[in-house]
């Protein structure tokens, strides 16, 4: 049994939907990068 579940969400339809998207997507590969290198994930711009 798997420990995770996906969960499957509608895609953002409008152009704000699609921009707070990619700006969800930045910060989580910032944060992930910073975890890795040990450091603390900043939070927001």
């Amino acid at each position: 049994m798997a420990k995770t579940v996906a969960l499957p969400l509608v895609q953002p339809v409008s152009l704000i939907g699609r921009m707070i998207a990619t700006l969800d997507r930045v910060l989580m590969a910032s944060a992930r990068a910073a975890v890795r290198n040990g450091d603390l994930p900043y939070f927001g711009l």
